[in-house]
């Protein structure tokens, strides 16, 4: 092979490994690789409530309709909360949240809020809280409620 038909070569082969990393590897600022899948008992997704550390979020995520339905749940000054990994306001990114010292934090318009204030948190880019309750040990969140959440991802 002559040195034009060697750099060519070398080019060619760049090329085709820029596409697969563009096309093929997901890009580490989208939610394509989904969280663990919590137990499904019946009608209703269960946490082992004991495997929550205070005021740290726990993420997961539930399969509907080819989708990962991404939620959390932490348990806060004694209580379990959960809440979907979207907000109202930026949900239609899909970026959800990051959790650090205390605080979630949307990926799409950087706004931070503190776990201990999320209970009260209505609208805008806070999370959207959903139901559950705990029960035996267990936190109990129904699977419709996800299910009717799909839109959201």
């Amino acid at each position: 092979m002559n040195g034009m038909n060697h750099s060519l070569f070398k080019l060619l082969i760049g090329l085709v490994l820029s596409a697969f990393l563009v096309f093929l590897v997901p890009s580490p600022c989208s939610r394509n690789t989904p969280y663990p899948l919590a137990h499904q008992e019946g009608s209703s997704i269960v946490i082992d409530a004991s495997n929550l550390e205070p005021e740290v979020p726990k993420f997961y995520s539930y399969r509907s309709r080819n989708k990962n339905v991404n939620y959390f749940a932490l348990r806060i000054q004694g209580k379990v909360l959960s809440f979907l990994d979207a907000c109202a306001s930026c949900y239609s990114h899909k970026r959800g949240y990051g959790y650090a010292d205390g605080h979630v934090t949307c990926r799409a318009c950087s706004l931070k809020f503190s776990v201990n204030q999320l209970e009260k948190g209505l609208g805008g880019c806070y999370p959207v809280r959903i139901d559950g309750r705990l029960e035996n040990g267990k936190y109990l969140i129904p699977v419709a409620t996800l299910e009717n959440a799909a839109d959201k991802f």
